[in-house]
Parts: structure tokens; sequence; C-alpha cells
């Protein structure tokens, strides 16, 4: 594994994608099939390759462990046509106000999947000592 792939996303097959298909007047359908297209891609490459998610410290176990294997989600689709296409600042911004309303309006997660109406919403947990009873 070449130094630096753990954590990288952006790999050159993912930015021809983005080259060849990515537009900033797309629609929000094909924006979502773009997404799911370059995540599959990113999935295959890393596991092809043998790329291993980078490590981490838990501060909670204090313990090395993997972290999340990266994925790509909408917004890093928006962003990389701003950044690998000839879209301009203004569209990118408009592209992600768009998806913005798409995405509450469908109630869809950072993926572009419907969200689990009966799951509660993320949050941290809370890690806490008890006092030694004496």
């Amino acid at each position: 594994m070449a130094s630096g792939d753990a954590q990288k996303v952006w790999f050159p097959e993912l930015i021809a994608m983005v080259r060849q298909a990515g537009a900033p007047a797309m629609s929000m359908e094909a924006l979502l099939r773009l997404r799911d297209r370059l995540d599959t891609i990113l999935q295959t490459l890393r596991q092809t390759r043998q790329i291993l998610p980078a490590m981490m410290w838990c501060p909670h176990c204090q313990a090395r462990h993997r972290a999340a294997p990266p994925s790509v989600s909408v917004r890093a689709t928006i962003l990389a046509l701003g950044r690998f296409t000839r879209a301009t600042a203004s569209e990118v911004q408009a592209l992600e106000k768009q998806w913005n309303s798409y995405r509450r309006q469908h109630q869809m997660d950072r993926n572009g999947q419907p969200e689990d109406a009966a799951a509660s919403p993320r949050q941290r947990t809370r890690v806490t000592r008890q006092a030694p009873q004496g």
C-alpha cells in the first residue's frame, strides 16, 4: 500500500469519472447516481488494492482501532465537481443549496439514502467514571 492511501478518497479513476460525467447543471437523480458509482468504485479500488482504513486512537477505550472506511457523500461529489471540473464557485454553491433542499424534502441522509424514520438521531455517547464508593 502506498503511503497515504489509507486516507485517500479521490483516486485518479474517480477524478476521471467526475470530469467525464459531472456537470453543474445535472439533476439530483443524476447526481445521486454519480455518487453511487463513485462510492462503488472507491470501495472496489480499496478492496482490490487491499487498502485498509487508517488507524485511530480511541480516547474512550484507550486503544488503537481501524477507522470507518471512507465513503463518497453527495456533498463530497458536489465539491468534487467544483474541484475537478470547470464548475464555478457560484454553480457549486447553488447545487449545494439545491441538494440541501432536496435532501430535507425527501428525508435523505448524507449519502442520498432514505433516512430511517424509526432510528433516533446520532448522538455522541458520553463516558463518565463513577467515583469509588467508600
